[in-house]
């Protein structure tokens, strides 16, 4: 089958209209921290922390009735009609003054998270079967929409309150989006061609049948994994930076930046390893390295202090000596291991791995009668690991990459075991992975909040990953022996 005419404009299209829907989700992350740091409103942690979820929240849910009218009407009518529905929200932001219409309106314009299932059904049944994991991985791309917003949303909030002189000039942003997202709905109702699948004359119980599948549910616990951890730790990553390293603002928002954007970008090269080597082995190759890097970010910055090897007396006696360098007890000298410098100036150096410091401290002083085994000088250890920033950022980033990788993969997989409700089913793994974006800044507060250590978010990826892999590789076993159960035998029988 060859790529359907109009298919590399579709996806142009789907792609563009993609990334204004992805940078007007995330509004939030950038808009309520502003409002909040400038006090424009009086609100708590928690409402804050409401106010970012909820469009991400909604997005999410939104995602598998959206891939049903996708699949059910074609995408053209209901990602046009998606863009116009938001804006309106959008606009209303610039009104709000409390709470609770801020709310209101975040509730509305976070469908445009829900954008996503229409585009990837809409994307997908213009290619052939062979085409489709790089066609998906480009339309994914449209996630760099996060770092746009990331990147230009503050510069463009300085500019609009005149360097935050005028702090009521915010209200033009959403504007701003809301007049994007117009042109983007009108430019796509004028460029693109309707198409629907096979599965659109099916009724909606049928059309939901595919749900009953477990491998559904296996492709969005990936896509958990992937997508919705990358987007918690899109914002995540601000706080860290900040408390972690002591980084400004600025700083720390531009290294969260550099971890989206790769992400996004790398999606379409992820599609086109899928096509090539197969989305299977892609998804091996991205939660083997998640569970690898996610165990190395797991260390946290450290600086312990611990009991180490001591000096103890080999037999009674007065202790006739003493000085820093050694003690001596019935003319038995006992050297002692005076403290370094090497770690006085340590957070100033450039360190890639633990270091460590023993010493001995004496405890015993001239005229002194000890017995054996006694403790004539304590021993003392000092652990230093300074994680260093760049470091942390450059693995940050890698981490991010690969699972922009996996998010291309876990799409390939749909068409090529739904390929008629690629909406639906498409729509559902979409709902998962935008609930893991809500849910996981949750968990890892409460992870901080119960371990203390900023890096305890680490601790869930690594199960994660690891409880993935492990699914996954269980399943193709299972498949295997399922194919070749007389090879399997065989081999069985010949095992001593």
């Amino acid at each position: 089958m060859k790529v359907t005419q109009g298919a590399n404009k579709t996806l142009f299209i789907n792609t563009l209209a993609f990334t204004f829907c992805f940078a007007a989700w995330l509004l939030n992350g950038i808009l309520v921290t502003f409002l909040a740091d400038n006090q424009v409103f009086d609100w708590s942690a928690v409402e804050i922390g409401w106010l970012i979820g909820i469009p991400v929240l909604t997005g999410a849910i939104f995602r598998l009735p959206a891939g049903i009218l996708t699949d059910k009407l074609g995408g053209k009518p209901v990602f046009a009609g998606l863009l116009l529905i938001c804006a309106i929200p959008m606009y209303l932001l610039s009104y709000a003054n409390g709470f609770w219409s801020f709310a209101l309106c975040s509730l509305g314009f976070g469908i445009t998270g829900a954008s996503f299932a229409v585009g990837i059904a809409f994307s997908s049944i213009w290619y052939p079967k062979e085409k489709q994991g790089i066609a998906l991985g480009i339309f994914g791309a449209g996630n760099a929409g996060a770092a746009i917003t990331t990147l230009v949303g503050p510069k463009l909030l300085n500019y609009l309150t005149d360097g935050r002189t005028n702090l009521e000039g915010w209200r033009m942003m959403p504007r701003i989006y809301a007049a994007c997202l117009v042109l983007m709905a009108i430019i796509f109702f004028l460029t693109t061609t309707n198409k629907k699948p096979v599965s659109s004359t099916k009724s909606l119980s049928g059309m939901l049948q595919p749900l009953k599948s477990v491998r559904v549910w296996r492709f969005g616990l990936y896509y958990f994994l992937v997508f919705g951890c990358f987007v918690a730790f899109a914002g995540w990553l601000v706080p860290y930076y900040t408390n972690v390293y002591a980084l400004d603002l600025a700083t720390a928002g531009l290294l969260a930046s550099c971890f989206s954007l790769p992400s996004g970008v790398i999606r379409a090269f992820g599609g086109w390893l899928s096509d090539k080597f197969g989305a299977r082995k892609v998804m091996y190759w991205v939660l083997g390295t998640s569970v690898v890097l996610s165990s190395t970010l797991i260390i946290p910055r450290m600086d312990i202090y611990a009991a180490g090897k001591g000096i103890m007396a080999k037999g009674s006696g007065e202790v006739t000596e003493v000085s820093d360098t050694h003690i001596v007890v019935n003319n038995i000298t006992y050297p002692v291991i005076q403290r370094s410098k090497e770690l006085a100036h340590a957070d100033d150096e450039f360190r890639v791995f633990p270091v460590k410091e023993s010493w001995q401290q004496v405890r015993v002083k001239k005229g002194d009668k000890v017995s054996k085994k006694e403790l004539l000088a304590e021993g003392k250890t000092h652990i230093y690991f300074q994680a260093n920033v760049w470091i942390f950022a450059i693995i940050a980033i890698i981490i991010g990459s690969v699972w922009g990788i996996g998010k291309a993969a876990v799409y390939k997989h749909i068409p090529d075991y739904f390929p008629e409700e690629v909406g639906v089913v498409g729509g559902m793994v979409g709902v998962l992975g935008g609930l893991g974006g809500f849910f996981c800044p949750i968990l890892f507060g409460y992870l901080l909040e119960g371990t203390g250590l900023w890096s305890s978010c680490w601790i869930l990826m690594l199960i994660l990953s690891a409880v993935c892999l492990v699914w996954m590789h269980r399943v193709i076993q299972q498949m295997t022996n399922k194919a070749t159960p007389l090879l399997v035998n065989k081999f069985e029988n010949n095992v001593d």
